[in-house]
């Protein structure tokens, strides 16, 4: 990151020896009172249209971060910010403030210092909105310089410290107010719908939920491994089972893998059950979920993304079933019944290279095939349903197609968006395709789902027909901003520096 003559310790040498005068001569550079009466904003919806060089006769006092400054003989000028970017000049004036204060504020402010000042509300000659200082103290001083004005921060310096970002760049604060509009939006929507909003163990003593590898730790209370959930479906599941007959959850999942432009090991999830509901349904209600939210959030369904083109959300969505697509792409028929051998045969005359190991059986097969063929491709809102048995442990079997189960996962814009099921609730099955779980991870598949005998003896006790989705937070907002994961998340885990 650039710093304005990139010689950032020099400046924080001289700050520091600025914060050390302040103090000696009996100031405080981070005073526990500020007296403000108005905020920036207050002040600027106040007097929208003041004619040049008018007084008001308000007296306020305001604070903000200094983010330009230019200091003159007789007369200083400063652009105030506060957090929500609205800006206001300040004028500190040798007859404002008188000649002690005038040369305190040209020796012991820089950019970046938060200050307070008070004085009459005016507009200068100009006609720019001022505040003319009577006085002025410093609020909190900044030790490190700001950014270069003319110089972007790339994307690992806005990762790593997005307190500046926050400072520098609208675009951030603008996303950290649209992220949580768009999770206010989605918590309405699902009240509205009779959904209730509950909260499960991020903690669990068994991982599952989903495919995925966890993170584990220990409790020295209980002296048990511990894993960070993966998913809380199994929890959630039990609550449907108890009668909470439409529930959801938004919260943090965890998932011991790799981070990429649409990966984060820790990310936000929406879960949703509803008795008496099919795929059909589920599929149904996150379209009209994602359209609701956009039409709320940013007043339109055909919204707009950073690079500038438009994303259509309106209407039904695009439906494909698995098999039947695969085959089309890859010129021969590929069904439930075709081979591990021929799959791999497949995947090697495309150019996919899977690991050898008994880890990858017919559905895994299938779906990294289907995959490599259509995941980054499908740029229009697409249901993909019809999954392989083998993947979709938790999945009830397909009502009139052998050998698939009643699952859709959405994509839009390249990327799986949500998934949503037709719940498995014959709680026989559902053990018998936790003993294939177990199998699959005996062979070295390390997303296998662990036998859950809780979550089974919940089950035993009767689960009606049940409908459940699942969608990422995170990637909901990069559909509909067109930016990278990393951009959607306010701290993403970054690898952190060695010194």
């Amino acid at each position: 990151m650039a710093t304005d003559a990139d010689d950032a310790p020099e400046q924080i040498r001289i700050r520091k020896e600025k914060r050390e005068r302040l103090l000696a001569d009996g100031g405080d550079a981070y005073p526990v009172v500020v007296p403000r009466t108005h905020t920036l904003a207050e002040i600027r919806a106040a007097y929208p249209d003041l004619a040049p060089d008018t007084q008001t006769g308000l007296q306020a006092g305001v604070a903000g971060r200094v983010i330009f400054m230019r200091n003159t003989g007789k007369l200083c000028f400063a652009t105030l910010q506060e957090g929500d970017g609205t800006k206001l000049q300040a004028m500190i004036s040798l007859n404002g403030v008188g000649a002690d204060a005038l040369a305190a504020w040209k020796s012991d402010v820089d950019l970046g210092d938060f200050v307070f000042v008070h004085g009459e509300v005016i507009s200068s000659r100009t006609g720019e909105l001022s505040v003319m200082a009577d006085s002025w103290f410093m609020a909190a001083k900044s030790l490190r310089p700001l950014p270069v004005a003319h110089k972007e921060m790339n994307e690992e310096s806005r990762v790593r410290q997005r307190y500046v970002d926050l400072i520098v760049r609208p675009e951030a604060r603008e996303m950290a107010r649209t992220r949580i509009a768009v999770v206010r939006a989605l918590r309405n929507a699902l009240e509205r719908r009779g959904f209730l909003e509950v909260e499960t163990p991020m903690l669990q003593t068994l991982h599952g939920g989903a495919a995925a590898r966890p993170f584990v730790t220990h409790s020295n209370a209980l002296d048990i491994d511990l894993y960070l959930r993966i998913a809380p479906e199994l929890f959630l599941k039990r609550c449907v089972v108890g009668g909470l007959e439409q529930v959801f959850e938004i919260n943090r999942n965890f998932r011991n893998e790799g981070s990429d432009s649409t990966h984060s090991p820790e990310f936000a999830m929406l879960e949703t059950y509803e008795a008496y509901g099919t795929y059909d349904d589920s599929a149904r209600m996150i379209r009209e979920l994602v359209q609701e939210i956009a039409q709320e959030v940013f007043g339109t369904q055909v919204v707009t993304l950073a690079d500038g083109t438009e994303y259509d959300l309106r209407g039904e969505w695009t439906t494909v079933e698995m098999y039947p697509s695969l085959s089309d792409a890859l010129g021969v028929p590929v069904t439930p019944e075709t081979s591990v051998a021929e799959l791999r045969a497949l995947a090697e005359r495309v150019c996919l290279e899977i690991p050898d190991g008994k880890g990858y059986g017919h559905g895994k097969l299938v779906e990294e095939l289907w995959e490599h063929q259509y995941g980054d491709k499908l740029y229009a809102p697409t249901f993909v349903r019809d999954f392989p048995v083998e993947t979709s442990p938790l999945t009830r079997q397909h009502r009139t197609k052998a050998g698939v189960t009643e699952k859709w996962d959405l994509y839009v814009r390249g990327f799986e968006l949500a998934t949503g099921y037709s719940e498995l609730v014959d709680p026989v099955i559902q053990r018998e395709r936790f003993v294939d779980q177990a199998r699959l991870a005996a062979q070295g598949d390390d997303e296998a789902m662990a036998l859950d005998e809780d979550f089974l003896a919940a089950m035993e006790h009767g689960m009606p027909p049940t409908t459940g989705t699942g969608m990422g937070i995170d990637r909901l907002l990069m559909a509909l901003t067109g930016l990278g994961i990393r951009e959607t998340i306010l701290f993403p885990i970054v690898r952190p520096v060695t010194r």
